[in-house]
């Protein structure tokens, strides 16, 4: 079963980020190295990408003639995602433990960070068998 592990983050810990040292900065990626190393070795990795800062993000809309109309940057969102990992698992339990170890990952001095990872299942199948699968779908259906 594959699942994405979305890290997000807040404005204000996107800047405490951006304020570590030089030391702590490097400490946390070579975590992450080797937190994605062990991942391939156990052949759970799939991919991961970290995604540009929130300062450029965009909403896009397509307007009435299905041109696009965009909005942003949103300084007043609370929370932006920063990555994510995709990672292929035997379990739901298994993509916990693997989101709680990323979230343990060092901050500052070595602490963990404890950042909050959303993990969720990634859905496969023929686009007809997930609809059939979605709650509103069901409910939609018993109610006729």
């Amino acid at each position: 079963m594959k699942y994405i592990l979305l890290m997000a983050g807040t404005k204000a810990g996107v800047d405490t980020y951006k304020a570590w040292s030089e030391k702590d900065v490097q400490t946390h990626f070579a975590f992450l190295g080797r937190f994605n190393q062990e991942l391939r070795e156990s052949g759970e990795f799939v991919v991961t990408h970290p995604l540009a800062a929130p300062e450029e993000a965009k909403i896009v809309r397509a307007g009435n003639d299905s041109a696009p109309i965009t909005d942003g940057v949103f300084p007043e969102a609370k929370e932006f995602l920063l990555g994510f990992w995709i990672v292929d698992v035997e379990s739901a339990e298994r993509a916990y433990a693997i989101a709680a170890r990323l979230s343990a990952g060092p901050g500052p001095g070595g602490v963990p960070t404890n950042m909050p990872i959303e993990v969720r299942q990634i859905m496969t199948g023929r686009s007809d068998e997930l609809i059939e699968k979605a709650p509103d779908a069901r409910m939609e259906r018993s109610s006729r």
